[in-house]
């Protein structure tokens, strides 16, 4: 008998640690190109400890960033809600020459001035296990009081029923306009709120202070 009860034991002990080893959500981030961020770096490590816990796994923050700034505040509300965090990375990645808004013929004024440009191919525009999320951020620059059209094609691409969206977005001098409007006419689907614009310079407590006040 005391050898069987050993036996049972073991047997349990090996299904538990199996089961904690796959109770864990998977994380969403994509590794950008660029080193990452202490936040991203943060993240990671959170997600990590989280593995054999209760989990995170019901927030997603997607956010295409062109110079940073919208990575930073993404990051900044992965850290307030313990979510998972996507980015939207063009197949053709935008260079300093092609942000450029100053030069007429520069690929962000062309597409400007020509809707039809501005189909903007995506690295991968589908995130695993999507439908285990039930409150997404969708984070973007503005672009002539417009989400950055990079966005665009996440957004057409899959259906938000049953999810709580929340727009953000980040600028010098624009306000947010209809910016997060017109991305729920082009979902169709969806409970969207009112966003929030953010400047670049906007601090952790800054962010943290909004998502309390979201009260999610």
């Amino acid at each position: 008998m005391k050898k069987i009860s050993i036996l049972l034991t073991g047997i349990l002990l090996t299904l538990g640690i199996a089961g904690c080893g796959n109770s864990g959500t998977e994380t969403a981030t994509q590794t950008p190109a660029a080193e990452p961020t202490a936040a991203a770096e943060t993240q990671t490590e959170t997600a990590a400890d989280n593995s054999c816990g209760a989990g995170t796994g019901n927030t997603l923050i997607v956010y295409y960033s062109a110079t940073g700034n919208t990575e930073t505040i993404a990051n900044y509300i992965a850290d307030a809600t313990g979510g998972d965090l996507f980015e939207l990375e063009p197949a053709e990645p935008y260079t300093d020459d092609d942000l450029d808004w100053t030069d007429d013929n520069s690929r962000v004024t062309r597409e400007h001035d020509d809707p039809a440009l501005r189909d903007v191919e995506l690295v991968a525009d589908t995130v695993e296990n999507w439908d285990s999320y039930d409150t997404v951020f969708i984070g973007y620059p503005i672009w002539w009081g417009i989400a950055a059209w990079p966005v665009d094609g996440f957004v057409e691409a899959n259906d938000f029923t049953g999810k709580t969206v929340i727009p953000f977005c980040t600028s010098s001098s624009s306000d947010m306009g209809d910016s997060g409007m017109l991305l729920e006419e082009m979902a169709g689907t969806g409970e969207w709120l009112e966003g929030m614009r953010f400047r670049g310079s906007a601090s952790e407590s800054d962010v943290a202070e909004w998502i309390a006040e979201l009260e999610l």
